[in-house]
């Protein structure tokens, strides 16, 4: 594993069986709802839910994915999902790591990047800033 990271997150999940391809290997596109559930899963721990940010005025959205494959999982696999999170203008910058359970192989990286909107009009995001206060890495 890679241990000089400083995450903010993490969460075990198992690979469910349809999430597998005809190979027997996690399809790649599940690997962004994991990231995906991952993030989800850390907003609410930080107490900053989507309903919460929406009685804000907040929308977050997602502006870039970037995913790099290293290793597959499989049907059945226990993973750990881990995030840390930086602030570069007016972006939040996800950094999200899936590491097998069994052996700490690196499975998957992921880079998403996402910005505020309010109304439909990009904002800032310093009310979601002060809301994730103390987990922004610098």
């Amino acid at each position: 594993m890679v241990a000089t990271m400083n995450y903010s997150f993490e969460i075990e999940i198992k690979v469910r069986d349809y999430e597998c391809d005809a190979q027997g290997i996690v399809n790649n596109a599940n690997y962004q709802h994991y990231f995906e559930h991952a993030r989800h899963e850390f907003l609410e721990a930080a107490g900053c839910s989507f309903g919460k940010m929406r009685q804000a005025g907040i929308e977050p959205v997602v502006a870039r994915i970037e995913i790099n494959y290293k290793n597959s999982l499989r049907g059945g696999d226990l993973f750990v999902c881990k995030l840390y999170l930086k602030r570069e203008g007016i972006k939040f910058v996800f950094y999200q790591d899936i590491f097998r359970v069994s052996d700490g192989a690196l499975c998957a990286t992921g880079k998403v990047t996402t910005v505020c909107t309010q109304n439909g009009k990009l904002i800032k995001g310093d009310e979601l800033a002060d809301m994730l206060n103390g987990y922004i890495t610098e």
